[in-house]
């Protein structure tokens, strides 16, 4: 029995290996009969640094539930991000709602250029090198969506070369046509 309990404490540690993030934490209200109901509306953002990225949302009436159910979901939505090295293979621009964020791959020893939840998303996807820009709406979870959906539309050279039936150099960056 004790060695079932051991295999599920190393399985835990390794499970808590991921980086936890909370990007945003707002005070919502919902107007009801006697007046307003207050809740707390969290952001969260998970990711191994390694190339794999979750978010998540959760709302309760007190902030340690909502950050609890905002990593929990954010565990269970995350997806794979393919990564050129350090950085992003080509350049795209995500949407949500009035937000959009340019993402652009950088060279190496460029670091993180993104400000708020656009940094905490990349970051703990595992990016190194990139430029981003937000455009439009400043609204964080829409922002953190935004940078969520370009990821999505990230694809590696490989696949892309294959598709097209062409040589991978035809795709590839040009900083990485040399090696």
């Amino acid at each position: 029995m004790s060695k079932n309990l051991r295999d599920h404490e190393v399985f835990e540690e390794e499970k808590d290996e991921l980086d936890e993030r909370v990007v945003d934490i707002a005070r919502v209200a919902k107007v009801i009969k006697g007046g307003r109901r207050f809740a707390f509306r969290v952001v969260a953002v998970v990711g191994d640094n390694n190339g794999s990225v979750g978010i998540g949302v959760g709302k309760a009436r007190s902030v340690p539930d909502a950050i609890r159910k905002a990593t929990e979901r954010a565990r269970s939505s995350m997806r794979l991000v393919p990564l050129t090295g350090q950085t992003i293979p080509h350049e795209v621009i995500g949407r949500c709602g009035g937000a959009q964020v340019l993402i652009k791959p950088a060279s190496p020893g460029t670091g993180v250029i993104a400000g708020g939840g656009t940094r905490a998303v990349l970051e703990a996807a595992g990016v190194r090198d990139v430029l981003t820009k937000s455009l439009g709406s400043a609204n964080m979870l829409n922002v953190v969506k935004a940078t969520m959906d370009g990821l999505n539309q990230l694809r590696f050279v490989e696949d892309v070369a294959r598709e097209r039936r062409i040589p991978e150099a035809h795709v590839m960056p040009f900083w990485r046509r040399g090696q």
